[in-house]
């Protein structure tokens, strides 16, 4: 582990005990760390801004309420993740938008990559990264929400599996599978990862 990522998981240690003694700034900041990433896995699993937002707002509001019974150690960022995939679940199943289903399994990953255009010096390759953008697209949900997780918000492969509800070998297969599948047509002198790490906002 990198010492800058040793750090960040501190950091986030100190915050999360700190909160769960009743520390409001903790709290506070802790928010203002992961909206933008919770905004973004949430619209990535419902089109409807709005109720993400909800969602998120209910999250925290549910962590701040049942804060004396939070486990000691977590990693935040997965549990955040986690915590917004499972309401919004329960929100499609109150909506009846997936016929009452109690299991994340039916929602549906809306996330479109984007890789952007300024990683490319020369045409060849543009037009190449347009076609990796369709081919990411294109992968079925499960291996398409896997490498977002991994690659975009920096998700461990045992993470993604308790995030997923699969075992390890299940996230390492969509994983495998969906690289394997972008590995098959990538053919640019952009390295596959980097572009994917970097170019998916």
């Amino acid at each position: 582990m990198s010492q800058i990522l040793k750090n960040k998981v501190l950091d986030d240690f100190i915050l999360w005990n700190n909160l769960k003694n009743g520390n409001e700034k903790s709290f506070s900041l802790l928010f203002e760390k992961y909206y933008r990433d919770l905004i973004s896995y949430g619209n990535s699993l419902c089109p409807y801004a709005e109720k993400v937002q909800d969602c998120i707002q209910d999250v925290f509001a549910d962590i701040w309420l049942y804060r004396d019974s939070l486990q000691d150690n977590v990693v935040v960022k997965a549990y955040l993740l986690s915590s917004v995939r499972k309401r919004i679940a329960r929100l499609h199943e109150r909506d009846h938008v997936f016929r009452k289903t109690t299991t994340t399994d039916a929602l549906e990953f809306l996330f479109d990559f984007s890789i952007e255009n300024d990683l490319v010096e020369d045409e060849v390759t543009a037009e190449r990264v347009l076609l990796l953008n369709k081919l990411l697209n294109d992968l079925p949900g499960r291996q398409k929400e896997a490498l977002y997780l991994r690659y975009h918000q920096g998700l461990s492969v045992d993470q993604i599996a308790d995030l997923l509800d699969v075992n390890y070998q299940s996230a390492s297969n969509l994983l495998h599978r969906g690289l394997l599948s972008l590995r098959k047509e990538w053919k640019g002198s952009i390295p596959l990862l980097v572009l994917i790490s970097s170019g998916v906002f």
